[in-house]
């Protein structure tokens, strides 16, 4: 049993929204728990929330927004249905998904345009316990666990701090810059004005306890409870992704143009051999066509089952990959994706590579317009009908016809997500040679300590 000082710091908990599912015009739900509306009380059963005229409709009256409040905050839980989840991935599909905690609905859009937005009100631990087991399997290592919790805690508190401030500044946060010659983008704080942090692998993975299922989770939440990874006090921006490719990337080369010391590049590795500078295009080709030994350089299925869920094991060539699109796939791919028609593509040709490979600048050369586009996230949407891997490769252009045009396009790739911060798959084959998650943090955020929040 803890001490009394214990106790009152898990008081002290934070209380987070988190956005489930966005512009719905009606959604089907399940309590299963007894709920509270309005003081109001709402057995288990099945319901269901319409637009209607601007507002929510519920039960046979109308809402400007509505809390489903719970007795019991890390007991009573619902169920909504058709949750999207990996929304705009190759693997998008939707499944049902249970939830602890309050259950909100509000409306966001204006006019005709109006919609309903789900938001689940839960315990920021209850969340951890989530996330942790939606990220990756619950069965995974403890120690890759623990890391992953401290991390997941750590980056939610320093999104919620973020935003505080950017609130308080009354600063409109600039995501993009664009001229007639270049369309700059990165993705972070956007569309989530309504809600803390979103559930889908834009911000962190939560599924709510569809797939929390092990005590090992529970215990590995509660270990850890409060502790977060800081620099020079602050709460570490704490990002990662599946597979770096075998050299982290830097923040500002996904982000905005702030400096994170924690989070910049390094090798996946502890060999010593001296880093390739893979900003240089030779350096990046030679690095991004080879297969150097990393931690996250592995077909270990054992420890893949660990980070991969169900539907992330589709994805076996996470390492190095390649893409294969003829002239007229990749022609028309783009102007879906970008909506600017570049007529037949002449060449794609990076302009601009972060320290892991990753492209932060390509310009699309086509016969009808020329435009340089980034940065990491905004390359691998264009060239994808969902999410390029990485922006980490290399394009080998052939078959050109009598123009001179290419008809076929390959591109070879390396790594899986922006590569900053913490590699997952990497992070697991050092959990299982036996390093230990404080090992594990100091490698992926170096310069960083431990400290317990709350």
């Amino acid at each position: 049993m803890g001490t009394s000082g214990e106790k009152e710091n898990k008081t002290r908990e934070p209380l987070i929204h988190v956005g489930i599912l966005q512009n719905q015009n009606r959604i089907n739900f399940s309590l299963l728990s007894t709920y509270k509306l309005q003081g109001k009380k709402f057995s288990k059963g099945d319901y269901f929330v319409e637009i209607d005229n601007g507002q929510i409709s519920f039960n046979g009256e109308r809402y400007d927004q509505l809390t489903f409040e719970a007795d019991q905050l890390h007991k009573d839980s619902f169920e909504i249905k058709d949750v999207i989840i990996g929304v705009q991935f190759h693997w998008e599909r939707k499944e049902n998904q249970q939830f602890l905690g309050g259950l909100k609905f509000i409306t966001t859009g204006v006019g005709e345009n109006k919609s309903i937005t789900v938001i689940n009100i839960v315990s920021l631990e209850d969340y951890l316990k989530s996330v942790i087991s939606s990220e990756m399997s619950s069965t995974s290592s403890e120690e890759l666990l623990k890391a992953h919790s401290i991390i997941s805690r750590s980056w939610l508190l320093a999104q919620i701090i973020k935003n505080k401030s950017i609130n308080k500044e009354k600063k409109v946060y600039q995501t993009s810059i664009e001229t007639p010659t270049e369309i700059i983008r990165w993705y972070d704080r956007e569309d989530h004005e309504d809600f803390d942090v979103c559930a889908d692998d834009h911000c962190q993975r939560y599924q709510g306890i569809t797939r929390q299922t092990t005590e090992l989770v529970d215990r590995v939440v509660n270990e850890t409870w409060g502790k977060v990874i800081s620099y020079k006090g602050s709460i570490c921006d704490a990002r990662y992704s599946k597979c770096c490719g075998g050299i982290m990337e830097t923040f500002e080369n996904v982000w905005e143009p702030i400096v994170h010391p924690y989070l910049q590049g390094k090798p996946d590795n502890y060999s010593g051999i001296p880093l390739p500078d893979l900003c240089i295009e030779e350096e990046a080709e030679e690095w991004i066509r080879s297969s150097p030994d990393a931690f996250c350089n592995t077909q270990n299925t054992n420890v893949l089952k660990q980070v991969l869920n169900d539907y992330d094991q589709e994805t076996a060539d996470f390492y190095r990959w390649t893409k294969t699109y003829s002239q007229e796939e990749l022609s028309a791919l783009i102007y879906e994706r970008t909506g600017i028609d570049f007529g037949e593509i002449v060449d794609l040709q990076p302009l601009e590579r972060g320290t892991s490979g990753r492209i932060i600048k390509l310009k699309i050369i086509g016969t009808e317009k020329v435009l340089v586009i980034g940065k990491e996230l905004e390359i691998r949407r264009a060239l994808s009908k969902s999410h390029l891997y990485s922006s980490a490769f290399v394009v080998d252009a052939s078959e050109e016809n009598d123009e001179g045009i290419p008809q076929m396009f390959v591109l070879t790739g390396a790594g899986w997500g922006h590569g900053v911060g913490l590699c997952q798959i990497g992070a697991a084959m050092m959990a299982d040679k036996g390093y230990k998650y404080k090992e594990i943090l100091l490698h992926y955020f170096p310069g960083s300590n431990i400290k317990t929040e709350y």
